[in-house]
């Protein structure tokens, strides 16, 4: 996980009885729809809707591994912030991580990553293309610790 990097994209929740098990415990698999969600999100307002990456450019992303540690529990009604930062950046492949944390007692209750690849309209991995690697790049320049906002 990358900790160099500060938040891209933040959002806040509150655990629905959905995201949780018969003993108000959150699901582990409740997580990831919650990160892509992020995730999605900050494509979406940056510009790169995941709809029309292939018909705009020729290329969209795949996820090719996630991951998820879990440091806490999380419970029925908790309010939780999830960030998004930006870790590595390989030649067809990136990578999310994510934080989630209980804002009333400010645990950090799960720890994530997401890394995507970048493919053609055949599913084929590709480099990932300059003008999306520059923004990639600009992110995480923009948002390193202690950069100027």
């Amino acid at each position: 996980m990358s900790t160099a990097a500060s938040v891209l994209h933040s959002h806040t929740i509150r655990l629905s009885y959905a995201d949780t098990d018969p003993a108000g415990i959150l699901y582990y698999g409740s997580w990831f729809p919650k990160m892509e969600g992020l995730q999605s999100e900050f494509l979406f307002m940056q510009g790169f809707r995941q709809d029309t990456l292939a018909e705009r450019f020729g290329w969209w992303t795949v996820s090719r591994a996630t991951r998820c540690d879990y440091l806490a529990a999380a419970r029925l009604f908790d309010e939780i912030r999830i960030d998004l930062r930006l870790g590595e950046i390989g030649t067809s492949s990136f990578r999310f991580d994510f934080e989630m944390r209980r804002l009333s007692d400010d645990v950090l209750v799960a720890t994530a990553s997401n890394t995507a690849v970048t493919v053609d309209l055949s599913q084929r991995p590709v480099r990932i293309p300059d003008d999306f690697r520059r923004h990639l790049n600009g992110w995480l320049a923009a948002h390193r610790e202690g950069a100027p906002a």
